[in-house]
């Protein structure tokens, strides 16, 4: 199947297009290694890069014009449920386009190519803690939250980012075709923020209600990457807090349905309703 190439209106002079060179292979070390720390010690050889897609992996980048590669993602295929599906590894962009819409349009072409292929759901991992990425996720992308995980890699990596708070992840499902996640995609809200205005904040920063009615609230700081670096006893707070918080109500039917910004701007909530999407 040929390896189709995009460019973004939004993004002059940027090709997407799949990875399939050697310089390709060196290029995505580097940005791995730029991303998550030198000393990091799962970075994907150019080997599995390689491998991978022979056997229905992905690996895309966003390349300028003179062939410097700007972001890429990383992913392989397999069954999820018995189902094909998409596994999504790794998605890094450079300092330098980093909150630009750069990662959030490597997706769009992550899923172009998956369409192309007749797979039509994708997963992966997040931090619950990193506001940004959760924004992207549930609100630009329309993904939903599929399981909530404690230490996903049992214990921390090599990765200065995993420092301190532990490994807890978010494992999204995507479903690439449904009515929220085209709603995401045009930019359009994903639910009604605004009825969750006086609902219960659980967790830290949050408080105790005898009835909560439907709808909840849970508090996650602004910038959890900088709270590591200043204060990592109150990073680890958050984390036990939000950990205990998610657990609880998911295994007992609550669905995570969005995240918003709160208007002081030093801090998101997570949005749960109980017992529907």
């Amino acid at each position: 199947m040929p390896s189709p190439s995009r460019k973004y209106r939004a993004f002059p002079g940027i090709t997407f297009r799949v990875m399939d060179q050697f310089q390709d292979f060196g290029q995505c070390v580097e940005l791995q290694r730029e991303t998550w720390g030198r000393d990091w010690t799962d970075v994907m050889p150019p080997s599995i890069l390689k491998v991978s897609q022979k056997v229905g992996g992905i690996l895309a980048g966003a390349f300028d014009k003179d062939g410097k590669l700007l972001g890429f993602v990383f992913g392989l295929t397999g069954l999820m449920d018995r189902k094909p599906a998409h596994w999504s590894h790794q998605l890094a962009v450079t300092h330098a386009y980093r909150n630009s819409g750069l990662g959030r349009q490597l997706k769009l072409y992550q899923r172009d190519l998956l369409l192309s292929r007749g797979i039509s759901v994708m997963y992966w991992t997040y931090d619950p803690l990193v506001a940004r990425n959760a924004h992207l996720n549930l609100n630009r992308l329309g993904a939903r939250i599929h399981e909530y995980v404690p230490d996903f890699y049992k214990g921390e990596t090599s990765s200065e980012m995993h420092s301190g708070v532990g490994t807890d992840r978010f494992i999204v499902r995507w479903p690439l075709k449904d009515a929220r996640t085209r709603r995401g995609l045009a930019g359009k809200a994903v639910t009604d923020y605004s009825k969750y205005a006086d609902s219960p904040v659980i967790g830290l920063g949050g408080w105790a209600a005898r009835r909560l009615g439907d709808r909840i609230r849970i508090r996650i700081p602004a910038d959890i990457l900088e709270l590591q670096r200043t204060d990592i006893k109150l990073a680890w707070e958050w984390r036990k807090a939000t950990r205990a918080a998610f657990v609880h109500y998911l295994k007992r039917g609550w669905q995570v349905n969005g995240i918003y910004r709160d208007t002081d701007g030093q801090s998101s909530f997570y949005v749960m309703l109980k017992g529907r999407k």
